[in-house]
């Protein structure tokens, strides 16, 4: 039988007894829930998910294939629409791979702009996650209180940049340009006010009974699965996981800082579900705004961006380099043959392995947590297709 806008499959299981009807059921790939064009096909008993299998491609552009016909400084636009919500990471993998090839040091004061602007995109993405996931699960007004604070870093970015959505600062050697003037006071301006509005958003939402209901106990992650999932970021720390790009395979100014790595605790049910998943993010905010605040104490004067040659050629070789990125731990690999177009790229991002585990937590649950799931693993579309 076909409806509009998905399919409904009808099968007889068992031969005794009473007989169910197992439902194939079509979730996307336009679908609100999926933030993004992804499918899922679910096979269901009732509102009883027996499977849901990720169905993903829909969204592939051959972005690493581009970066071997643009040329080094030329992919960098490209980057951002790796993940359009999370750019400046995308930006600065690529820009320190191509740097590693090409063994160029970038200026302290372009390390720590770096770095203001990257965690401030985490601010940025996390704000978004905690506003998307909310109202997917029902709940109108907080969304409404995420975005106004994404929107306030939105402005500041496009004081940084230029874009309010796919970001572009980063260049090969350093940042395309210095902090604009009053950069520092508008920021912490934001930060003052921000770190209140979270401890207010945890009182309207976060420990609501209603919502602790919907995401407490729902879809737990042990850290062996997580390990052999090979899940990254907030997903994995969420698991109990402790484990960092930043902090345990250091880069840029970050061992310069300091900070704490938030992991899931079962504070509200069982170590790495959905309410894991969810007040982890609440945390690294908090961690990020600690972060920003002693970039700006600590900058440095100088120039924010080396000296590199406009046609790029970096001698024949490889390299591979990492980023914690809002959605995890995110690599870049490049391979030269000395000429000035790259001789192949390769991205691996944290969303493509958060989509493998879905089919293994969805067995059980009801058609309507797989929203919550979708959710609270902060999958987005583009980083999956790449």
């Amino acid at each position: 039988m076909s409806l509009s806008g998905f399919e409904v499959e009808v099968q007889q299981v068992g031969n005794t007894g009473l007989e169910t009807e197992e439902m194939t059921l079509n979730m996307g790939p336009q679908h609100p829930s999926t933030h993004g064009v992804l499918r899922f096909v679910i096979k269901a008993d009732g509102e009883v998910m027996r499977e849901a299998i990720p169905d993903v491609g829909y969204l592939h552009r051959s972005i690493e294939k581009i970066s071997e016909k643009v040329g080094y400084h030329g992919f960098m636009p490209y980057t951002d629409r790796v993940d359009y919500v999370a750019a400046m990471f995308c930006n600065q993998g690529w820009s320190m791979v191509c740097e590693k090839l090409g063994g160029i040091v970038v200026p302290k004061r372009g390390e720590y702009c770096r770095v203001i602007a990257a965690e401030l995109n985490r601010i940025s993405s996390h704000l978004l996650y905690l506003g998307t996931m909310i109202l997917d699960i029902g709940a109108m007004t907080p969304f409404f209180h995420t975005f106004r604070e994404r929107e306030k870093i939105n402005d500041l970015l496009e004081e940084l940049c230029g874009a309010r959505l796919t970001y572009n600062y980063m260049r090969i050697g350093g940042v395309a340009w210095d902090l604009p003037p009053n950069f520092a006071e508008h920021t912490l301006a934001f930060l003052d006010q921000l770190e209140p509005y979270l401890d207010e958003h945890n009182d309207l939402i976060s420990y609501n009974k209603i919502y602790v209901e919907r995401l407490a106990n729902i879809a737990p992650v042990t850290p062996e699965a997580a390990i052999n999932y090979n899940l990254v970021g907030p997903n994995l720390r969420a698991s109990g996981v402790q484990y960092d790009v930043r902090r345990d395979e250091p880069y840029s100014v970050y061992p310069e800082l300091e900070f704490n790595v938030p992991v899931g605790t079962g504070e509200m049910g069982t170590v790495g579900d959905c309410f894991d998943r969810y007040m982890l993010r609440v945390r690294e905010i908090k961690e990020s705004v600690r972060i920003v605040r002693q970039c700006f104490k600590q900058l440095p004067d100088g120039p924010v961006i080396a000296k590199v040659p406009r046609k790029f050629k970096p001698p024949a070789g490889d390299a591979y380099l990492r980023v914690e990125s809002a959605r995890g731990d995110m690599g870049w690999y490049a391979v030269s043959d000395g000429s000035e177009f790259p001789y192949r790229c390769k991205i691996r991002t944290g969303s493509f392995s958060a989509m493998s585990i879905i089919d293994r937590l969805s067995p059980g649950l009801m058609i309507a947590d797989l929203v919550a799931v979708i959710a609270s693993l902060d999958i987005v579309a583009p980083e999956v297709d790449r």
